[in-house]
């Protein structure tokens, strides 16, 4: 990973070709909006926006053949994010930025892109109804899967595109602590939290729309979005302070995917912090825990 970040702070081109390159691709795009982040946070938001021009050029022509115009999103995303980083120099307020940006993204979507998104529900569904039929007629009983609609498949979307988004920013200042402060990204991204108030409105948020049923429901997860990216930081401040290393940390990223309720578990925790500040109990880090991650 250095030696990628090194290759595109070298100069100009080779920004350009790391943007460019893995702009239209879905399995790359990360690595181009991390890069724009990077030149962002570095060079300043016109350097960065002029990179962000260039790379959502093959974005926008895989947009138009496709429909999809998820890459285009992602590259305006993580530059935005990068620019309020850069900006305001508060990873938390970025990292906030985050739910209004999935907000719009997903408005965004179902109006530009509802062609595609129609055609993506209607062969999602029809995928559905066949594995319906597929148990019902090995297991000799009815079996009714829930379907999806426009809306909530436009949210997904821009809620995935928005989670990417904010991994892109944070890998771009990780590169940006890599090559000009070493260590500076760990310190930073453990000390990370939210002010009270902001917490509180993204709780309740989320609780409204659960609450609101299916159709809003997706939309839960853009809200707290902020809250999970906190919760790996406090698991990363506490592996620090107890010394726990890289197997522990990886056991609690794998509970956190494969399991539900650690996702629950992981806010209440957070939502705790922000009151009991877990943090300024702890002591400083040791160099050791620190320069693992």
């Amino acid at each position: 990973m250095r030696g990628l970040a090194e290759f595109i702070m070298r100069g100009w081109w080779q920004a350009l070709v790391v943007a460019v390159l893995g702009s239209g691709s879905l399995l790359f795009g990360w690595i181009s909006a991390a890069a724009i982040a990077l030149v962002t946070l570095r060079q300043g938001s016109a350097s960065g926006g002029w990179l962000a021009l260039w790379a959502m050029l093959p974005a926008v022509i895989v947009a138009t053949m496709s429909g999809d115009m998820g890459s285009v999103i992602l590259l305006l995303g993580a530059f935005a994010l990068a620019v309020i980083l850069r900006e305001t120099v508060s990873l938390s307020l970025a990292v906030m930025a985050s739910v209004p940006m999935a907000m719009l993204g997903g408005l965004a979507l179902v109006t530009l892109n509802g062609a595609f998104l129609e055609e993506l529900v209607a062969t999602f569904n029809q995928a559905l109804a066949q594995l319906e039929q597929d148990i019902a007629s090995e297991q000799q009983g009815e079996l009714a899967f829930t379907t999806l609609s426009v809306p909530q498949v436009g949210a997904l979307l821009a809620t995935g595109n928005t989670v990417v988004a904010v991994l892109s920013l944070l890998l771009g200042r990780y590169w940006q602590a890599l090559l000009y402060n070493p260590g500076g990204f760990g310190a930073e991204f453990r000390a990370l939290r939210l002010p009270q108030a902001a917490v509180v409105i993204m709780v309740g948020t989320g609780a409204l729309l659960w609450w609101q049923g299916a159709e809003w429901r997706i939309w839960s997860a853009a809200a707290v979005l902020p809250l999970t990216v906190v919760g790996f930081a406090l698991v990363h401040a506490y592996s620090a302070h107890t010394g726990k290393g890289v197997t522990w940390l990886t056991l609690m990223y794998t509970l956190w995917i494969v399991l539900d309720p650690v996702k629950w578990l992981w806010l209440g925790c957070v939502v705790a912090d922000v009151f009991f500040d877990f943090r300024a109990r702890w002591n400083t880090p040791s160099g050791g825990s620190a320069s693992s991650e």
